[in-house]
């Protein structure tokens, strides 16, 4: 085999590789879209239906608005592992959840020096309790929701992101779809 066979050979193996990778993608966002947004779904349902013992434990943690919050990160976290799971306003509730499990991360002490020692301890950040939920929520607000998801189906189907339907725009987003389809993890 000469140098020029062999490095044909390599580029092929790589555009496989990478092909095959590629494919990939939006199998494993969905796995752990539908796994971890039911477990975020289930969290925020049993903060709601235990109001008052989350409020006690926010309490406990010096959260301002204790009730209020329970509320919200309930509802935030109900609604939000929802949307995960069927992948609709992925990238807005991503970003609302991450900051959610920051703020978890940061409000109990050993998770804070878990997150402060990530790179001294990262066995400490990994096994707090806050670090699937972040890493999923990190996960889909950096590669999108991926191509099995209904952001993907309102892309392929309308042109525009669901962010441009729900806000104001001048029309000029349904100028040119292929970076909205990359945006959600197509074309």
């Amino acid at each position: 085999m000469d140098l020029r066979t062999s490095k044909n050979f390599a580029i092929g193996a790589m555009g496989l590789l990478t092909r095959a990778g590629e494919s990939l993608q939006s199998v494993l966002l969905l796995l752990f879209r539908l796994h971890w947004g039911w477990a975020f779904y289930l969290s925020g349902k049993g903060k709601l239906l235990n109001h008052e013992r989350v409020v006690e434990f926010f309490t406990s943690l010096a959260i301002p608005m204790p009730g209020l919050n329970a509320w919200f990160v309930g509802g935030l976290e109900c609604v939000g592992g929802l949307l995960l799971l069927v992948g609709l306003f992925s990238r807005p509730i991503a970003l609302m959840l991450s900051v959610n499990m920051l703020v978890a991360y940061i409000s109990v002490e050993t998770d804070r020096a878990a997150l402060l020692g990530v790179f001294s301890d990262p066995s400490a950040f990994i096994a707090a309790d806050p670090f699937f939920f972040l890493l999923l929520s990190v996960m889909v607000l950096a590669f999108g929701p991926g191509k099995l998801s209904l952001d993907y189906l309102v892309v392929r189907i309308f042109g525009v992101e669901l962010d441009q339907i729900i806000g104001s725009h001048s029309g000029s987003c349904c100028r040119n779809v292929k970076p909205l389809l990359r945006s959600v993890g197509g074309a």
